[in-house]
Order: structure tokens, then C-alpha cells, then sequence
């Protein structure tokens, strides 16, 4: 696993120096359009697409699409543009796979907005949780036939979820760790206020 930060080109639609900061809170309006459009719109496929049409095969290709365009637009375009982190997976030559993560640089992180970033996370974090009640339903109703599309919902939302949470944490550490690290940090806050009263 490797974690390169992007020291030597800016990103994509970013100055290297001097960046005019709008009045607007979110600086891109049609990538935080976009990063939500996909993925709202396949759980609305999803849920209202036997009220609409009977026909199975056009619902899960509409759906499967929808789901494309979306792992595409976040994992190339809103995870850079909104937040300043990107990932992707790599072969070596042995055949070995690695997890590639980069970020802006440190001094340019005032350039993201924090309602981008809140629309960015957001999304991020509450569309896999639909999938995941979906595969349930669909297990627990006996809709087998939905399932593949749910399952591929799930493993495409969740692989971008994965992997900007593990770019935003460092793709050196490990979750498990992180969160540990996290919660001895907060005992020892606690146990640090407790200790300062008279």
C-alpha cells in the first residue's frame, strides 16, 4: 500500500499559486449536482421501477448504468474536485495489487469548500446504506431476481466509500487501528478533564 501526495502537478482544474476564492460556498456546482444525481437517482430507479414498468431487464440495465456513471463521476471527478483526494487500485508486474491514495497538498486545503465537503461525505456515507437495506429486503421478500443489482450497487458504493475513507485516514493505516488510536485518545481526554478539577 502506498500514499502519495501530489507534490509536484496541481489537480485537474487547479492553479499551482494563487486561486480566486468565490463568495460561493460550493465552488462547483455541477460536480456536487452530479455527485449526488447518480446516486439517488439508481435507489429511485430501484424503488419506483415496478410501479413505472414491468420489464426487469430494462430496469437493471437503467439501474446498472446509473450505478456506472456514478463509481466513474466520484471516483474520477467529485472525490477530486470537492474534497482533493483520489485513489486507485494498481497491478505491479509480480501481479501484486496496490491501493494508490494522493491528496492535495497540505497548504492548499483551504481551497475546498466545506459544504462541498459535507455534500461529498454525505453521499458518500448514506447511498451504500440504502444498498445495504436493499439487499436485505430483497433477501428477506424472495426478490432473488433483484438481488445481483443490489449486490452491484452495494459493491460499487461501498468500493468508493472504502476507498476515500482509506484515503482520507492515510492508506498507510489500518481502520482497526485508527478507530483504537481514536478511542484511547478520548479516555485520555476524559481521564485528563477528570483529573483537573478540584
Amino acid at each position: 500500500m502506498q500514499r502519495q501526495d501530489s507534490q509536484d502537478a496541481p489537480l485537474f482544474g487547479e492553479d499551482d499559486g494563487n486561486m480566486r476564492v468565490r463568495k460561493s460556498n460550493i465552488r462547483h456546482p455541477l460536480v456536487s449536482f452530479f455527485h449526488l444525481f447518480f446516486r439517488t437517482s439508481a435507489i429511485l430507479v430501484y424503488l419506483l421501477c415496478d410501479l413505472f414498468s414491468s420489464r426487469f431487464i430494462a430496469c437493471m440495465v437503467t439501474i446498472i448504468l446509473l450505478l456506472s456513471c456514478d463509481f466513474w463521476t466520484v471516483k474520477n471527478v467529485s472525490g477530486r474536485l470537492l474534497v482533493g483526494l483520489r485513489w486507485w487500485n494498481q497491478v505491479d508486474e509480480d501481479g501484486k495489487s496496490h491501493w494508490v491514495f494522493e491528496s492535495r497538498k497540505t497548504h492548499s486545503l483551504n481551497k475546498t469548500s466545506s459544504a462541498e465537503s459535507r455534500i461529498f461525505w454525505l453521499g458518500l456515507v448514506v447511498c451504500p446504506i440504502f444498498w445495504v437495506v436493499f439487499v436485505f429486503s430483497t433477501i428477506f421478500s424472495f426478490k432473488i431476481k433483484w438481488l445481483a443489482v443490489v449486490i452491484m450497487g452495494l459493491v460499487l458504493q461501498g468500493a468508493n466509500l472504502y476507498g476515500y475513507v482509506r484515503c482520507k485516514v492515510g492508506g498507510q493505516s489500518n481502520l482497526g487501528n485508527m478507530a483504537k488510536n481514536y478511542l484511547g485518545a478520548q479516555i485520555f481526554k476524559q481521564a485528563m478533564k477528570r483529573t483537573e478539577r478540584p
